[in-house]
C-alpha cells in the first residue's frame, strides 16, 4: 500500500443524526480518499470485521486501529501497544504524542507515525498541549524517513503548514466526520497538501 497524503480516522459517534458510516467513508471515496483507519473500538471483532469488509468494497484501503483484521492493508497501534500486536499486518503505524514514542516507533519497525494533537481539537477538546508545526518537524527529524502524518485539529487551514514542516500527511478524524459535507473538507485538504 501506498501511504496517501490524506488518512481518513473514523468515528461514527462524530457523525450527524442519521448519517451512516459507510456512506460517508463512500462519499469520501468518490472525493479521491485511499485510506481509513477503522477506529469503531467499542464494537465486537465481528462488526468490525464487517465495517471493514464493507469499506474495502468502496476500492478504499484499510487499515484497523488497534487489533488486526483478516484483509486489511495494515494496523494502527496505540503508543503504548507492543509490537506484537501487529505482527501479522503487512504494515503497522503507531500513535506518538512526544519524542520518546516516536523514538520507540522508528526502533519497533513503524511503517508510519502520527503525531498528535498538533493543534486544538473539538474531538479531544483539552488533550495537549499542541504540538503545532514546530513538533511536526521535530517529530519529522525524529523520525529519520519513516512516514509521519499530522493529527489532532487538522483543517484546511493549517494542512499545508503540517506538509511545510515536514509531515508526510495528515490525518483527519472529525472535521471531516462532523462534516455537513465531507467530501468537500477532504478535497480542500487533498489541495492543501499534495
Amino acid at each position: 500500500m501506498n501511504l496517501p497524503r490524506v488518512l481518513l480516522l473514523t468515528d461514527r459517534s462524530q457523525l450527524p443524526a442519521g448519517r451512516d458510516l459507510v456512506d460517508t467513508v463512500a462519499a469520501c471515496a468518490e472525493a479521491g480518499l485511499e485510506a481509513v483507519l477503522l477506529r469503531e473500538l467499542d464494537l465486537s471483532h465481528h462488526e468490525r470485521r464487517a465495517l471493514a469488509a464493507a469499506i474495502s468494497t468502496l476500492g478504499v484501503s484499510v487499515i484497523t486501529a488497534r487489533t488486526w483484521l483478516d484483509g486489511a492493508a495494515g494496523v494502527h497501534l496505540a503508543a503504548t501497544q507492543t509490537g506484537l500486536d501487529a505482527r501479522p499486518a503487512p504494515l503497522h503505524g503507531r500513535s506518538c504524542h512526544h519524542d520518546d514514542e516516536v523514538r520507540r516507533a522508528v526502533g519497533g519497525g513503524a511503517s508510519y507515525l502520527t503525531i498528535s494533537p498538533v493543534a486544538p481539537s473539538a474531538s479531544k477538546p483539552g488533550h495537549g498541549p499542541a504540538l503545532g508545526a514546530t513538533g511536526v518537524r521535530r517529530a519529522a527529524d525524529l523520525a529519520g524517513g519513516v512516514p509521519v502524518y499530522a493529527l489532532g485539529g487538522v483543517d484546511r487551514d493549517n494542512a499545508a503548514a503540517m506538509r511545510d514542516a515536514g509531515a508526510h500527511g495528515v490525518a483527519v478524524m472529525g472535521a471531516v466526520m462532523r462534516a455537513a459535507d465531507p467530501a468537500a473538507v477532504l478535497a480542500d485538504l487533498f489541495e492543501a497538501v499534495r
